[in-house]
């Protein structure tokens, strides 16, 4: 089996450049035959890929080591769930997996559009097969899963222990899934370039693919913070570390092109710029894994092994990079707008005051985590820029687009009049200041987390209010029940009030990260039967008794688990438990953190040191000194619960609705404007 998925992938290669070739070429000289031959290719590919795939996957079952890339991230005690998630689990296969989803993604965007949009397809076709054939290139030249081994070891060396959790096999295949789609509104702001088609079509036709991409993007970025917070045992969620900014770079400029696109299709604005957005997008996909693999930076995300893949990656960047530029300036006359920003208060001026702050954001933090490289390179010393300059810069912008959020759905096009600036804003406004104000007079004095929960009420308001108008005035008409026709309201206009859904998981996500405002923590040394007191920041007390120490041999490793009774203000609230984990074939020490969830916070416990580890392992030593750190995070389950309902939203908003009816067409007679006597059949819509 792996002789045949390593025939495969040279195979994939011939059909992707012979997939390339015809897509370009049959459009640019009008050959259908040639698109067409292009088109079937990319079924072709995906199968080529998918049996790569299978022979990866069949390698790691029947732990084949004297594969390289088995060897590395395999060992016989692993279980069959992490061998097979090995696929992804490092540089090698990730890179197939990567070329796999796009050519899955390819084959369904050809069969879309077997019947429409053909002045697209070849371009898109062919710019997909380049891409693939770029990622096919680099694993075969420098990354080639079936390099053997010089001899085949006994046994493998394991998985990397942090990646053996559940949030870690599911965060990169999702975040791969959003890079990849990505992808296809690439190809055809591409193909609409290359044919000079630069209307709204383009962007009505991948509507549904970006939404898609922003989806699985999106759930990515959370899985990982997820995984970082259960797994690397610090407290903490995202940490701006190197490859965490690399998957939110193409998240900000891929919002942003979900906001600004609705300017060009009222408006006919901003035409150049949501072809640069997503140009751009694609771009800094294709800029996150080369990060991820260049070996250039320090991360704990990063499986990097060597940087001959790093040049490569930026050499085809740089390449992208150059012919896109070529192609913007190439079609630079087709850009003209239809109309112009009439008014800063308008909701034309709140979606491009949108736009600026999430690419001030990306900017923000694309020097930020390039800076290192730039100043080695400028000075031979490496600076490392940490969270503060992230904060200092980021806090505010997304204070800003926090309330933007509940200004540009509802204020006016073209011009906002006083009266609908009263009608739509007052309610939000008093309750953003109502809300300001029994915080500060409760006693929180946090500059940021007070303009959070003020900023977020006032969205919120809006939110709510709009669907309550929306609601009552079909309840009205209609002369449904309010939760009929709540129902019947979103189904028929799903992308504005799935829109709405997605902004009220966002103001929610953003209180939980205004949460960390009110942290607590504690670190101690006990032995058994001694207790420590912490004082959650929402009055009440936790009282945890330390029991006991065990310890047992599991599969793979050997758990060392401390337990610890939990009790509120003096009722019992139940057990906690933290762990030490010790990997056999790595010889690697991990810690595994307890957490206690409630609506309003997470008591989260971790097992920081053991006096004597190896007698609690060798049973001679039962009771040793454990010390803990031991935090409060208020809010942080808000976190999760925002990232859930804007999932929820997104998916709303992408669920196909009903097909629009063709208006029926009847003859009608009509007398022709200053023609007498003449009756002319003319074709209606009724």
């Amino acid at each position: 089996m792996t002789q045949i998925g390593e025939v495969a992938l040279w195979l994939a290669l011939m059909v992707g450049v012979w997939g390339a070739v015809m897509g370009f070429a049959g459009g640019r000289m009008g050959r259908g035959d040639w698109v067409l031959s292009a088109e079937r290719s990319s079924y072709a590919l995906f199968a080529l890929l998918a049996t790569t795939c299978g022979a990866i996957i069949t390698s790691f079952v029947r732990n084949q080591y004297e594969y390289q890339y088995v060897a590395g991230y395999s060992n016989r005690e692993l279980s069959l769930f992490y061998k097979v998630t090995g696929l992804w689990a490092g540089q090698t296969g990730s890179l197939v997996f990567w070329a796999t989803l796009l050519a899955l993604f390819g084959c369904i965007a050809v069969f879309q559009n077997r019947r429409r949009n053909r002045e697209f397809m070849p371009y898109v076709v062919g710019t997909v097969q380049t891409v693939l054939v770029f990622f096919i290139v680099v694993v075969l030249a420098a990354s080639n899963p079936f390099t053997l081994m010089e001899f085949a070891p006994a046994d493998g060396r394991g998985l990397n222990p942090q990646l053996q959790n559940y949030w870690m096999t599911i965060h990169p295949p999702t975040l791969y899934l959003g890079f990849t789609a990505f992808t296809i509104p690439f190809a055809f702001a591409v193909s609409a370039l290359l044919s000079g088609r630069l209307d709204t079509r383009w962007i009505t036709t991948t509507r549904r693919w970006t939404l898609l991409a922003w989806f699985f993007l999106t759930n990515g970025i959370i899985f990982g913070m997820m995984w970082a917070y259960v797994e690397l045992g610090w407290g903490g969620y995202w940490f701006w570390d190197p490859v965490e900014n690399a998957s939110l770079l193409p998240w900000l400029t891929g919002t942003a092109f979900l906001h600004s696109v609705m300017i060009q299709e009222k408006r006919g604005m901003l035409k150049m710029w949501n072809v640069l957005l997503i140009l751009g997008t694609f771009l800094l996909s294709i800029f996150a894994t080369f990060l991820t693999r260049s070996g250039l930076i320090e991360s704990v995300h990063s499986f990097a092994e060597n940087t001959t893949i790093a040049w490569i990656f930026l050499g085809f960047l740089s390449a992208l990079i150059l012919a896109s530029a070529a192609l913007v300036w190439w079609r630079r006359d087709a850009f003209a707008p239809e109309s112009r920003l009439e008014s800063v208060l308008s909701r034309e001026a709140a979606f491009l005051l949108n736009n600026l702050a999430f690419v001030a954001a990306m900017l923000s933090v694309l020097w930020g985590t390039i800076f290192p490289l730039v100043s080695e390179g400028f000075s031979g010393q490496k600076i490392t820029v940490g969270p503060p300059f992230f904060n200092r810069v980021n806090i505010p912008l997304g204070l800003m687009l926090l309330g933007l959020l509940g200004i540009g759905p509802v204020i006016a096009w073209r011009k906002a009049s006083p009266r609908n600036l009263r009608r739509n804003f007052t309610a939000p406004l008093s309750a953003g200041v109502l809300t300001a104000a029994v915080l500060w007079i409760a006693g929180a004095r946090h500059t940021y987390a007070l303009l959070t929960f003020a900023l977020g009420a006032f969205t919120m308001t809006t939110i709510i209010v709009e669907f309550w108008k929306g609601t009552r005035a079909r309840a009205r008409i209609e002369g449904e029940g309010f939760f009929p026709a709540l129902v019947h309201l979103v189904e028929r206009n799903r992308r504005r009030y799935g829109g709405y859904v997605v902004h009220a998981g966002f103001v929610v996500m953003f209180m939980g990260f205004a949460g960390a405002a009110w942290d607590v923590e504690k670190q101690v040394s006990l032995r058994p039967g001694e207790t420590m007191d912490i004082a959650s920041p929402f009055g009440h007390t936790y009282r945890l008794t330390y029991q006991a120490m065990s310890s047992y041999p599991a599969t793979n490793m050997t758990k060392v688990i401390a337990s610890l009774d939990v009790s509120r203000n003096g009722r019992r609230a139940g057990v906690i438990t933290a762990e030490k984990r010790t990997y056999k074939q790595r010889e690697e020490v991990v810690s595994e953190v307890g957490i206690r969830r409630a609506w309003n916070e997470d008591l989260y416990l971790i097992l920081a040191g053991i006096d004597d580890l190896d007698g609690v392992v060798q049973g001679t030593n039962p009771r040793p000194l454990a010390t803990f750190r031991v935090l409060i995070n208020p809010l942080v389950p808000w976190i999760w619960i925002g990232g859930l309902i804007m999932a929820i939203g997104t998916l709303t908003a992408l669920w196909p609705g009903e097909e629009p009816r063709t208006p029926a067409v009847v003859r009608t007679k009509v007398r022709a404007p200053r023609m007498a006597e003449v009756d002319e059949p003319e074709l209606v819509e009724a």
